[in-house]
């Protein structure tokens, strides 16, 4: 699939809007965090009543950010990157660096709609989880005022699985996304994701079903969930989600039920709690069929989670930290668990 391209109208308009505005504001953010862990799990092997535990190792991790914003008349323009790195002691082949970056620019139509482009990149490299993702789509905004949002979009996606080209896929993409503030504390979003994705290979029949060509493989992938903000002397989230990927090939198609919750918390001495934990559900329709696992986020590969984190700031502009992290999945059919636990140490600096 040939990647797709913001319109060049809409790029142009952006353009001249920017370059004939009479002032400009600009802000920018700089973070850096550097940890010590010892990870429980290094390899990520899923293990059974015969196996041996998997191996623990110890791992420095680094991970910096840039986050800049131009505001102009009716322009703005908003681009982040991020740049991160992992170094394990005995795991070499689990070494990993992630850069991940996203730029968007809008126009203002008005007092209330607004219309722009997006682009985002994630490229992970190293280990069994080496991959490119990449995104572009245009968007239409509407907010008569700070309670209310409603963002559409229409867009496409490239997804390149480097160990496993036949996890290769491309498609196109809508979403929505839309919140309601009620009041300064309590706020209500929405969100929605549907796309289409095309593999290069041909889809794996249904056992039984001699001599019928099913074709090349097509995936339709659904996401939609709510999701419930509190922010006042503690800070809240709770957020339920629902995921299904319809597949045409046989064994490829899940239905996933997911509520998570977060919670950030002041505690004496200038220290703050910050936890957040999840739990899934996934149902495999065909049962399991143990194809190349894809990590798509860092840290979410397992159907349930807890983490938690102490952060208390020794400078004004460095933060000390401790962590700790909890991840699980198992698979009922094949007698196959996975846990991992990451205990950590280190710094936050900001600008």
């Amino acid at each position: 699939m040939h990647r797709s391209r913001p319109p060049l109208p809409l790029l142009l308009a952006l353009l001249l809007a920017a370059r004939g505005a009479s002032a400009v504001e600009w802000e920018g953010t700089l973070k850096g965090t550097a940890r010590l862990m010892v990870d429980t799990n290094a390899p990520r092997d899923f293990v059974d009543t015969s196996n041996r535990a998997p191996g623990a190792d110890t791992a420095l991790s680094v991970l910096g950010s840039a986050e800049g914003r131009a505001t102009f008349e009716r322009t703005q323009v908003v681009g982040r990157y991020e740049l991160g790195a992992r170094k394990y002691l005995d795991f070499a082949d689990e070494d990993t660096l992630i850069q991940a970056g996203a730029l968007e620019g809008s126009l203002a139509l008005g007092t209330e709609f607004g219309v722009g482009v997006e682009g985002h990149a994630k490229d992970r490299r190293g280990g069994s989880r080496d991959y490119s993702d990449l995104g572009t789509s245009v968007f239409a905004e509407y907010a008569p005022d700070v309670r209310l949002a409603l963002r559409l979009r229409a867009g496409a996606r490239r997804f390149v699985y480097r160990p496993d080209a036949t996890a290769n896929f491309g498609g196109p993409e809508l979403g929505v996304l839309g919140r309601y503030r009620f009041d300064r504390r309590h706020s209500l979003s929405l969100f929605g994701d549907f796309g289409t994705r095309r593999f290069g290979i041909e889809a794996r029949a249904r056992p039984g079903a001699l001599g019928s060509r099913v074709g090349r493989r097509e995936d339709g992938a659904l996401t939609a969930g709510v999701t419930y903000a509190y922010r006042g002397p503690v800070s809240l989230g709770l957020t339920y989600s629902y995921q299904e990927s319809s597949s045409n090939s046989f064994g490829e198609t899940l239905l996933r039920h997911r509520v998570t919750g977060n919670a950030g918390v002041r505690l004496p001495w200038r220290v703050t709690l910050l936890a957040q934990g999840s739990l899934g559900f996934t149902r495999y329709p065909d049962g399991i069929f143990l194809s190349p696992e894809i990590i798509l986020v860092e840290e979410d590969e397992g159907q349930n989670s807890l983490s938690l984190k102490l952060a208390r700031p020794v400078s004004d502009h460095v933060d000390l930290e401790v962590t700790w992290g909890l991840w699980s999945t198992r698979l009922p059919r094949n007698d196959l668990s996975y846990t991992r636990q990451v205990f950590g140490v280190g710094f936050t600096w900001r600008d």
